[in-house]
């Protein structure tokens, strides 16, 4: 298959696909966006045509691949790294793909990623970022900002005592302990400025710096950001709550989305531990999330304000696929009609519980009195194994959600 679009006009960018019929969304996307500019191809016309002359006048290349790509990954793997050769950047859009073959082709040299169907606006803030990508690489060669693109993970309890902080904190743990040739960077932002407890599950202590950063971020830069950071046994960084409460609101949107994009650029993962509270702020966080972590128990309050939370993120139309509910304290194994229940609160919410913690018991609270992880204090809790998991699935999965360095 040829290029799709007249001659006439200078090509800016190339989608490439099996058949890119099958991504009509993307289609519409790229039409949007770059009008008549750009190109499609199949894979074996993509592979001649970035060889060719007119290749160098080209921004960026999409790839899609689906589920049946997968079969024979060789013309993918090929388009992508004569891509590479030639310093095209790489959009890769996937549907349907296993996590191992999704990894395979991130590594490969992927600039950004975005799973079809197409979220509203995932393209264009692709573009976007690819965009700005050449100067921040310039500033990071130069000793400035880092090329780094932490992960970030809010956490949100949809109710007080559902167990957030305490999944936060052992999380963070978790994934610093996962073994890696390159010791990973993990940092916790509790940012429930008027009761946030990180410090105290941590036993550490609150600085006056941090106070001193909250009131004015606009001033923030990486050495004030790092200084108010407090390290956990090295390995865990925290920037904690203040030490006297603080309105939730002296933290404005644009504050927020300079903390977030700063612990991003110096952190492999960043936590964010959210007050009960949703604030005007909240949407941003959910909109620079990779995955958000919703917290809730099987009891009355939490199911209203879960079904309060989902209404509102509907009628906002916030990315609610971003959000991955977790029942917290659930049922033991054996208990058939626990998990029943839990399927019907589900339906009723019309959501999906997708992750179901066990009931770690009287253990949990006196790791969190003591100020340790729970794997330094009971290490063969049922909680704790299962965070883990969770750490070593995320480790794997979230290459999905990032843009390669």
């Amino acid at each position: 298959m040829g290029l799709l679009k007249a001659e006439e006009h200078a090509i800016e960018a190339c989608t490439v696909a099996r058949d890119i019929q099958l991504f009509d969304l993307l289609v519409e996307d790229m039409e949007a966006e770059l009008g008549e500019s750009w190109g499609g191809l199949d894979f074996h016309d993509g592979l001649s045509y970035l060889a060719s002359r007119e290749a160098a006048e080209l921004e960026f290349i999409t790839v899609a691949v689906d589920r049946q790509d997968e079969q024979d990954l060789t013309p993918v793997i090929d388009l992508i790294t004569a891509a590479k050769r030639v310093g095209i950047k790489i959009i890769l859009v996937a549907y349907d793909l296993t996590p191992t073959a999704l990894h395979t082709l991130l590594r490969l040299g992927a600039d950004d990623f975005a799973p079809y169907p197409l979220p509203e606006g995932a393209l264009h803030e692709a573009i976007e970022r690819l965009r700005r990508a050449p100067a921040a690489q310039a500033t990071a060669q130069t000793g400035g900002e880092s090329k780094r693109r932490g992960v970030i993970l809010p956490v949100y309890g949809v109710a007080g005592g559902v167990g957030g902080t305490t999944f936060a904190v052992n999380l963070a743990w978790e994934l610093s302990k996962l073994p890696s040739r390159k010791p990973r960077k993990i940092c916790i932002l509790d940012l429930d400025l008027q009761f946030g407890s990180v410090s105290t599950y941590l036993d550490l202590p609150r600085r006056e710096s941090v106070f001193e950063l909250l009131a004015d971020v606009s001033a923030m830069d990486h050495e004030s950001f790092a200084a108010a950071m407090v390290s956990f046994n090295d390995a865990v960084d925290v920037l904690t709550a203040p030490a006297d409460s603080l309105p939730l609101e002296i933290l404005s949107v644009d504050d927020i989305e300079r903390l977030l994009k700063e612990a991003a650029t110096q952190y492999d993962y960043v936590i964010v531990d959210l007050p009960t509270t949703l604030v005007q702020w909240t949407e941003t966080v959910l909109q620079r999330a990779d995955i958000y972590f919703a917290i809730m128990e099987m009891d009355m309050r939490s199911a209203q304000n879960t079904q309060r939370f989902v209404r509102l993120l509907k009628a906002e139309d916030l990315p609610i696929e971003k959000v991955r509910f977790v029942m917290n304290r659930g049922p033991k194994f054996t208990d058939i009609a626990g998990k029943g229940r839990i399927k019907r609160l589900a339906e009723n919410l019309s959501i999906d519980i997708e992750l179901i913690l066990s009931d770690g018991g009287k253990p949990v609270a006196d790791a969190c009195d003591h100020g340790m992880p729970l794997a330094e204090t009971a290490a063969k809790n049922p909680l704790r194994k299962e965070i883990s998991k969770l750490a070593e699935s995320l480790d794997e999965l979230v290459a999905t959600q990032v843009a390669m360095n």
